[in-house]
Order: structure tokens, then C-alpha cells, then sequence
């Protein structure tokens, strides 16, 4: 199979704005800047930034209906066909809600997480997620698992453990040499594991109730990333009088996001602005690039190239002196990799995926394609 140019650019779309993402959002982490409070500190605001991220998805609605009325306009039929605005657009937006709110919990969760462990490390544990969401198809969903995917998870498993025994182990550095504090790292994978269940949760919800409803992906990223930017805007206000300890509440005032050191930080240091900005706008391309090339190649491609961007992540963090390298971890994301091909009866013949019946997920969660083959 040959690629196309346009997929080629779609391919390289995903790679760098996926990495972008991920990258944008831990180098926020390690900036230090002058908060509310005089003091200089690390700019750890998870819950602001989960709102860019929030922001960043619902731009994806105004992408869709700006296409949806260029389509519409040119009177030929194609808003009916394109695949970016084809489906259906009579549907009430609040089925869209719950799994709103599952992704705003998971995405808050995890940048917590993130701020507390690596970013390679941030990127394989996510992978969990197939778990989980294994587990769960099997008690609400009543799918039966065969041998294939109960070894894939098993593999899963594996690699994590891996993953996890790497960054306990405590032979990487920190972000610019620092020592690494290994109980915080802990708690930030643990934290990201946690989310992959809520995550899963999420997933369930959609295919339960929102699959067969065929609507527009770019209309369900955008709206879920409308509720979830709204809704944790809101939460922004209790969440300043709640106080925090220690690795949670490392801002002017301990609690557990406090919005106006957030913005005071941002305010004294040009790079925040940078770092975030890459936040809102990568996920923004990074959907629309996911849901392109489920649509021109397969989701299997798109797996492959969530791995690709794994890759890419772990290397730039290491370049960067965010972090050394560990043996277990080369080990444990091969693991993985391998977990996940067999899960999702994955074969691979000269790099391009044949087939698979697996669920496309995007950066927020939203379930894409719940099939794929290779185009002949």
C-alpha cells in the first residue's frame, strides 16, 4: 500500500501535534515563575491547563461548523458525504455530558499526574487504558474475551509493571538534573493509572449510549470539550478554598488550584504563554489529524502512530534533561507494544496494519471508529 501525499501530511499531523501536546504541557510543569505571592516556583496548575486542553477540543465544533456550512453552501450534496461532517446532526447534545465529565475528571487527574512522574512514562501508562476497557466490555457490555485478548492484557500488564519498577528504580534524573523524587513519581503513575479507569469508563459510556447515535467526531469532541472546559471553569471557584498538602497544593495559597497565581505566573513569564498555547492548539490539530486518518487509512494506523509519538516524546525528554534512561523502560514499552498488537489482532506486514477490531481513542477519549480494515 502506498500513501498518499495528503495522508503523509495527515501521518506527520498526528505525530508531531500528539507529541506536541504531551511535550507543551510538561515543559508548563517545569517552568518557574514569580506567582500571586512574590515567590518563584514551578508552574504546577494541572487543573488550568486541563481547562486549555478543554478549549483546545472545542474548537474543534466551530472547525465543524464552519465546514459543515462551506459544505452545505456549495450545493452538491457533500455535506452529506464528506466524511468530516457526514452523520447525524439532530441529536441531543447533552447524551454527550456524562462522558464529558468522565473525560474532564480523567484529563485533570492525569496532568497531576503528569506533573509528578516523566513524560515517556506519562505516554505508556496510558496505554492501560485497553485494560480497562477490556474489563469493563466484559461486565456491562457482555463481550466475551478470547485467549488472544486475555494474553494481550496480560502483556499490558507486563510492560506497566516494567514501566512502573523503571521509574522506581530511580536511575533517571529529574527535569534539569534535579534528583528525582521517587515517591512523588509514584504517585504521579499511580494517579495515571487511576485515570485510564475513568477513562475506560468514559469509553464504555459512548459506545453504550452514544455509537450508534452516528454523530460527527469533530461535533463530539467539540461538544464534549465545550462541557468540560464550562464545567471545570466553574469547579476553578471551590477548588481555590480547598486546601492541599504537598506534592497537590505547590501554590501561593496550598489549595488545590488556585487560578489567580495560575494567571500571575503566566502574566510573568513569556514562555507559559508559549507552552500553553502549544497545549490548546496541538490537541485541537491532533483530533481533527486522528479522526482524518482513521477515515483515509485505518484506526489501526492510528494506533501504530500513537506508539510512533511514544517514541518521540521519550526521546525529546530525554534530550531535554527531563529525564535519563532505564533499561526496564525499553523493555516494558516493547511489552506493551507487543500487548497491544495482540489485543487488537493486529498484523503487520511491511508496517501497514491489516486489520484490527480496534476502538480508535481519541486524546480526550471519544470513541471514533469501533472497526477498521486495511483499504485494498
Amino acid at each position: 500500500m502506498t500513501f498518499t501525499h495528503y495522508q503523509w501530511f495527515l501521518i506527520g499531523l498526528l505525530v508531531i501535534t500528539g507529541s506536541i501536546n504531551t511535550l507543551s504541557t510538561k515543559w508548563a510543569d517545569n517552568i518557574k515563575s514569580e506567582g500571586s505571592d512574590g515567590v518563584y516556583r514551578k508552574f504546577e496548575h494541572p487543573f488550568v491547563q486541563a481547562c486549555g486542553m478543554f478549549l483546545g477540543e472545542f474548537t474543534c465544533l466551530i472547525v465543524f461548523k464552519l465546514l459543515f456550512y462551506y459544505y452545505f453552501r456549495k450545493q452538491d450534496g457533500s455535506s452529506e458525504t464528506n466524511g468530516l461532517v457526514k452523520g447525524n446532526r439532530e441529536f441531543n447534545p447533552f447524551l454527550l455530558y456524562l462522558p464529558a465529565i468522565c473525560d474532564m475528571t480523567a484529563t485533570s487527574i492525569m496532568y497531576i499526574g503528569l506533573n509528578l512522574t516523566y513524560a515517556s512514562s506519562f505516554q505508556m501508562l496510558r496505554g492501560s487504558v485497553i485494560v480497562f476497557v477490556g474489563l469493563l466490555s466484559v461486565t456491562f457490555l457482555k463481550r466475551t474475551l478470547g485467549y488472544r485478548e486475555w494474553g494481550g492484557i496480560y502483556l499490558i500488564l507486563i510492560g506497566l509493571t516494567l514501566v512502573g519498577l523503571s521509574d522506581f528504580n530511580g536511575n533517571q534524573k529529574g527535569a534539569a538534573g534535579e534528583e528525582p523524587d521517587i515517591n512523588s513519581i509514584i504517585t504521579g503513575d499511580m494517579l495515571i493509572i487511576i485515570a485510564q479507569i475513568i477513562s475506560a469508563i468514559q469509553i464504555v459510556l459512548e459506545e453504550k449510549f452514544v455509537a450508534g447515535l452516528d454523530i460527527p467526531p469533530l461535533q463530539a469532541v467539540g461538544w464534549e470539550g465545550l462541557f468540560g472546559f464550562l464545567t471545570l471553569s466553574v469547579l476553578l471557584v471551590p477548588f481555590y478554598f480547598i486546601p492541599v498538602s504537598s506534592p497537590f497544593g505547590n501554590n501561593a495559597h496550598r489549595v488545590l488550584e488556585d487560578f489567580p497565581d495560575a494567571m500571575a505566573q503566566i502574566k510573568n513569564n513569556p514562555q507559559l504563554w508559549g507552552a500553553i498555547a502549544g497545549n490548546v492548539i496541538s490537541i485541537a490539530f491532533f483530533n481533527f489529524a486522528g479522526i482524518s486518518v482513521t477515515k483515509e487509512i485505518s484506526a489501526t494506523t492510528r494506533m501504530v502512530l500513537d506508539s510512533v509519538r511514544t517514541v518521540f516524546i521519550w526521546v525529546i525528554s530525554i534530550l531535554l534533561g527531563w529525564q535519563g534512561i532505564h533499561v526496564l523502560d525499553v523493555i516494558g514499552f516493547a511489552t506493551l507494544i507487543a500487548g497491544m498488537c495482540i489485543y487488537n489482532n493486529i498484523v503487520i506486514n511491511r508496517c501497514i496494519p491489516l486489520r484490527t477490531n480496534y476502538q480508535n481513542i481519541q486524546e480526550d477519549g471519544t470513541v471514533v471508529n469501533r472497526s477498521a480494515s486495511r483499504p485494498e
